[in-house]
């Protein structure tokens, strides 16, 4: 490997971090209010919801290798390899995010489904347009390990920011209250504005990520678009035991955050009937990176982006286990102790949440150490579609609890029966346990890039 670059300024921080921004201003609509919007504006049942996700999956598996194959084969343009496309798929990915919220006045239960279902798949394709150059974009700021982990916390805050408003602000705004059962619902009317506002704003946002940032590593002048073949990337990145497991921690991550979002958002609603307190899950799963963000470079240094997400995610996992058995008690009706459990569940996801990107960087260089080729455009569409497998599992998975517990889509207005309410608690508390359990397993046995084999690897990488 050769050209090495470093120094990177705040500038180019912020501007990368405003790429993540702009794709979850609307990427968190779709984690805390679409199976709301679907189930209770558009009463579209739950089993249907299911096979929409999994529809959307099956077409992910041929969209998004091709679009990071696509990338990979092309020439650089002037303005780089990665940003002219992330741009470019930013303002119909915003026109998207408008459609998937809007209700059109007077279609059928069907009619509403299939206009559910053209909607949700476009989206997913523009997302894939912008976030899997936005991911691959990081390798061709900087080479440094030191600061490319601080690129991976500045995406997280980003993605921290973007997510503001869609569970801080809006459920604040989005509900109203049925002035005969004082039963608060989800408003279509209100949310379609609020939708409209946050995707004009994601487009400026990707304009000002564009202009900011530098790409500094080009590819290879000895390596050629015409060399490029898509299944020979494939077959070396199932054998790339890191990128494997990186990819599948990846995935129950994300799923493990879209399903609390939504299932959190029904917990507050209609277990504590107190949905303007959801703005507090936010700020309690979120204050721990506040908190961590100015030591997490040298809590790095010192033991290991691996050591430090193993350990974090047993951690969230022994908590949320605590919280599923505090439900055997009085407490469980008590949403403030809830809420101070998942600042101690949030402490253990933020190291994860923080250095998944760089270790995401740290196996794109280990493919390339293997096989000599640049390729983070399909290293990052193989990635970004395991990753979308915990969209499915999210998606899907809390649409079949909702099922299991029995909840009914056409109650929503009168409210949901006592069983139901009270299987909320369950679907909020024991499946993340088991999702954390999961992850903890595979990056404590699974992923093989320790601090010591990581130093091992970029001295002979560099070597090269």
């Amino acid at each position: 490997m050769s050209d090495l670059t470093y120094g990177i300024k705040t500038i180019d921080k912020l501007g990368y971090a405003l790429g993540d921004l702009g794709g979850i201003l609307t990427f968190s609509l779709v984690s805390s209010f679409l199976q709301m919007f679907y189930t209770d504006s558009l009463h579209i049942p739950l089993g249907k919801i299911t096979i929409l996700m999994l529809a959307a999956r099956i077409w992910d598996a041929v969209n998004d290798p091709i679009w990071g194959g696509f990338i990979d084969s092309r020439k650089p343009t002037r303005f780089g390899r990665f940003r002219p496309y992330i741009f470019g798929a930013s303002i119909p990915l915003a026109v998207a995010a408008v459609l998937m919220f809007t209700k059109i006045p007077g279609l059928t239960d069907s009619q509403y489904f299939i206009f559910a279902c053209v909607t949700y798949i476009f989206y997913g394709m523009m997302y894939t347009g912008t976030n899997i150059p936005y991911g691959a974009l990081a390798t061709s700021i900087t080479s440094d390990e030191i600061e490319r982990s601080s690129l991976s916390i500045w995406r997280s805050i980003g993605s921290g920011l973007g997510g503001l408003p869609a569970m801080m602000i809006l459920p604040l705004l989005v509900y109203s209250t049925n002035e005969t059962t004082g039963v608060k619902f989800l408003d279509s009317d209100k949310l379609f504005r609020c939708v409209l506002v946050l995707a004009v704003l994601s487009v400026a946002v990707y304009f000002l990520h564009t202009v900011l940032t530098k790409e500094r590593i080009t590819v290879p002048v000895s390596q050629k678009s015409s060399d490029y073949s898509f299944f020979k990337s494939f077959k070396a990145l199932i054998t790339n035991r890191p990128f494997i497991t990186v990819s599948l921690a990846a995935m129950l991550l994300i799923a493990s955050q879209m399903y609390t979002q939504t299932v959190y958002n029904y917990l507050f609603k209609d277990y504590f009937a107190k949905p303007e307190l959801y703005i507090f899950v936010t700020i309690c799963t979120y204050l721990p990176m506040a908190i961590l963000i100015l030591p997490m470079g040298k809590l790095v240094r010192r033991y290991g982006k691996k050591e430090l997400c193993g350990a974090g995610m047993a951690f969230a996992a022994v908590v949320n286990f605590i919280m599923y058995f505090i439900g055997f008690t009085p407490l469980a009706t008590n949403p403030y102790v809830f809420l101070v459990m998942l600042f101690f569940s949030g402490t253990g996801q933020t190291f994860m949440t923080f250095e998944l990107w760089a270790m995401v960087m740290d196996v794109t260089d280990y493919h390339e150490y293997r096989c000599g080729r640049k390729e983070e455009g399909t290293v990052y569409s193989i990635f970004n579609f395991i990753r979308k497998i915990g969209h499915t599992i999210a998606g899907a998975g809390s649409s079949l609890a909702l099922i299991i517990i029995g909840y009914d889509v056409n109650a929503v207005e009168k409210g949901q029966s006592a069983d139901v309410i009270g299987g909320f608690y369950t679907l909020a508390t024991l499946v993340p346990a088991i999702m954390f359990t999961i992850m903890a397993v595979l990056l404590i046995f699974g992923y093989n890039l320790s601090k010591k084999n990581l130093e091992e690897f970029r001295n002979k990488f560099k070597a090269k």
